[in-house]
């Protein structure tokens, strides 16, 4: 197989990996928080941050790093208006990434000194998760519209 055909199978794999552990992650954050179980919610986030370390995180690096070999290795301009804004969207993507790891950290601190205590979650749990969950949409958003970009290259002019 050509190294621009491993690159832009790794690419896509990076691609899917992103997209599936931030759905995955998302759902079942969701799920375990309508239960309103400390132990639960606990639980769940406990795996959610190992999932967006040994996942997420490495496609987040991954991406960046195979898109530019691919783009060098088939000859695309990086001032090609798809690629701009790809990666204005992928940027878009990390801003709203990086609180989201911060609050399920926090949301995971919260709820496992809840079950530990025996009590309620408390408001800051609450308030932290409408963010998360309010952070995820524009972040989702972009991940699609930088997928239909990859499949359709649109040539349009940025510059």
């Amino acid at each position: 197989m050509p190294w621009p055909e491993i690159i832009k199978w790794v690419h896509v794999l990076g691609a899917a990996v992103l997209f599936g552990t931030g759905a995955g992650i998302a759902f079942f954050m969701l799920m375990a928080h309508r239960t309103r179980d400390p132990h639960i919610i606990a639980q769940v986030a406990r795996t959610v941050v190992i999932a967006d370390t040994l996942f997420t995180a490495t496609a987040v690096v991954v991406q960046p790093v195979t898109g530019l070999m691919l783009a060098y290795l088939v000859g695309w301009k990086l001032t090609d208006g798809w690629i701009v804004a790809s990666i204005g969207l992928y940027v878009l993507t990390g801003a709203f990434w990086l609180p989201v790891v911060w609050i399920q950290i926090h949301l995971k601190r919260l709820a496992e000194d809840a079950a530990r205590g025996g009590r309620d979650l408390p408001d800051t749990y609450f308030r932290l998760f409408r963010i998360w969950f309010y952070c995820g949409i524009p972040a989702f958003a972009a991940v699609l519209a930088i997928f239909w970009l990859m499949i359709a290259k649109p040539q349009f002019s940025i510059f």
